[in-house]
């Protein structure tokens, strides 16, 4: 008789994580709920050994550190990057890893804080989204222009806009034009 133990609450974290940002990467512009608020449970989802972490807070960069994920200043060498902000960080961002024609899964993950809801309007389209998508995101037009010469699909990165629990996932697949 196999006995498995059941999840603990971190466990069940992780899980419930994990699943809104699946569906947020699926279902581009909805919003997700995460068990958590920031970007700390997000860390603690899908950074591991294996990971290359580029973070712009300290009190990030000491969550990362506890997974045993290798830290890096060089936005350009990781597999993941979390801001706390992305205002002013189109020349940053610029240098995130985008993969390429055979191997478009090098991309980088962008994982941002972003106010849903407020600032610049942005139609999203493409695979996931019934016709087209209107919403507002806290990021600046320039951001965006940024991102379209960078994304030119299969290459890109993904991202992740996080609002207090909420998640809203942008897959290198999605056009964003601003409105």
């Amino acid at each position: 008789m196999l006995t498995v133990a059941p999840p603990d609450t971190i466990e069940l974290r992780a899980n419930a994580t994990f699943e809104a940002l699946m569906w947020a990467l699926s279902r581009p512009g909805d919003s997700r709920d995460m068990p958590e608020a920031g970007l700390a449970a997000i860390i603690e989802t899908l950074v591991d050994l294996e990971c290359t972490v580029f973070a712009d807070d300290p009190a990030l960069l000491a969550r990362i550190a506890a997974t045993g994920a290798l830290l890096t200043d060089d936005i350009s060498q990781a597999d993941h990057v979390f801001l706390t902000s992305l205002d002013g960080a189109e020349a940053r961002v610029a240098g995130l890893r985008c993969g390429s024609a055979l191997y478009p899964d090098d991309g980088a993950t962008l994982i941002a804080e972003c106010r849903h809801g407020a600032g610049q309007r942005v139609r999203l389209s493409g695979p996931g989204i019934d016709g087209a998508s209107e919403m507002s995101l806290g990021v600046s037009p320039g951001f965006w222009a940024m991102r379209a010469a960078l994304c030119a699909y299969p290459e890109g990165f993904d991202m992740f806009l996080v609002d207090g629990t909420s998640v809203i996932g942008i897959p290198r697949s999605t056009t964003v034009e601003v409105l």
